[in-house]
């Protein structure tokens, strides 16, 4: 059975927020969208695009009467959204997020709210290089994961509403602890997108001399660093230890590689590439 928003208030109304609310009014999951943002600019793009029905620049406005709040701000910016709006929401509403980082966000809803809280993370792993109302998509969630939130505390309805949401957009739902959610995605989606950028970083150091040079492989590879920086400067300002640990995992990696090639080593670089090759294969192969 389909989940029904009433009202459904989204606090940031760019690529994720837009996507959101165009699926949930082409599925016919919510009655009436409420879109908040603090440029008016966005907001006419927003309403011009058809992804939100009235908009505010008042993130507390937005809320008022909604029973379904999605706050689609960068990670850095939820808890203090959540503040803000806090005072506003109703009793019965239910609270989510889609920021790609989720410890530091629900310590502090545990924080603000006491056993039976209605805010419950999640992290839809969907996204783009673009960003924007101008790209929303509503099939931008279609076959993807979305991470909800699972642990003691949480209002079981809310949490059930909050999965049954993600799965009517088309996503798979893994029910994850904060603390795990981060510490898998530091090494899944961090991780790389940190890896794409320094890539990017040296071939670019090399001066323009490489750019007849750049192939398939080099644009495939670095595709994500074309991503907004201040979104990843927050992931990795509110996913820190996590990060830095995977970090720390994958220079050993880099200097045995670099060993390898300086002695010429055959076994190990086939070593290398092999397992390589199969955990790849193991982990994202469909």
């Amino acid at each position: 059975m389909k989940p029904w928003f009433d009202t459904v208030a989204i606090i940031g109304v760019g690529l994720l927020g837009g996507s959101l609310g165009l699926a949930l009014k082409q599925r016919g999951l919510a009655g009436r969208v409420h879109g908040a943002g603090h440029r008016q600019t966005s907001l006419d793009a927003a309403l011009e695009r058809k992804t939100i029905d009235a908009a505010f620049l008042d993130a507390r406005a937005s809320v008022e009467g909604a029973n379904l709040v999605v706050l689609c701000t960068p990670a850095a910016m939820v808890t203090d959204k959540l503040d803000e709006i806090a005072p506003a929401c109703l009793p019965e509403a239910v609270i989510t997020d889609v920021a790609s980082t989720k410890a530091d966000i629900c310590a502090h809803a545990a924080n603000r709210w006491n056993a039976g809280r209605r805010f419950v993370g999640s992290h839809p792993m969907a996204g783009s290089e673009k960003f924007g109302p101008e790209h929303a998509d509503p099939a931008l969630y279609e076959g993807r994961v979305a991470v909800v939130e699972k642990g003691d505390g949480l209002d079981p309805e809310a949490q059930r509403a909050v999965c049954a949401l993600w799965e009517a957009v088309g996503s798979r739902v893994v029910e994850l602890e904060p603390a795990m959610h981060d510490a898998l995605v530091a090494r899944t989606s961090h991780l790389p997108h940190i890896a794409a950028a320094a890539l990017a970083v040296v071939a670019g150091r090399a001066g323009s001399e490489s750019k007849p040079l750049i192939g398939p492989g080099f644009r495939d590879t670095t595709r994500i660093a074309g991503g907004r920086p201040e979104i990843w400067r927050d992931i990795c300002l509110t996913n820190g230890p996590a990060i830095e640990q995977a970090l720390a995992e994958l220079e050993p990696l880099l200097a045995e590689l670099r060993a390898a090639v300086r002695d010429k080593d055959e076994e190990a670089l086939m070593a290398f590439f092999e397992e390589g090759r199969r955990m790849r294969g193991e982990l994202a192969d469909e």
